[in-house]
């Protein structure tokens, strides 16, 4: 099963995602349920995150999100899971 998680960076934490996107991307690996993933862009700047992951249940999927080493890096505003259903592409 698919789940979006959709996250929102804090305002002026630009640098917070810089300093711990090894980590992050290092967590993306580790996990192997990423399917695909991207930041979010506002002017060309990385203003939040959209990740796929191809889970067993909402409750993986939300704990994944709590495992993100971003959301321990207090980067997000605001964090949503929700399932996910692809259509095209």
């Amino acid at each position: 099963m698919l789940y979006a998680v959709i996250c929102r960076d804090k305002p002026g934490h630009l640098q917070v995602r810089l300093d711990t996107r090894a980590e992050h991307l290092a967590y993306i690996e580790k996990t192997g349920i990423v399917k695909m993933a991207g930041p979010f862009l506002e002017g060309g700047q990385m203003c939040g995150s959209l990740v796929i992951l191809d889970t067993g249940d909402l409750a993986n999927a939300e704990a994944w999100a709590a495992g993100d080493p971003y959301k321990a890096a207090g980067l997000f505003e605001s964090v949503t899971v929700t399932e996910w259903k692809k259509v095209i592409g």
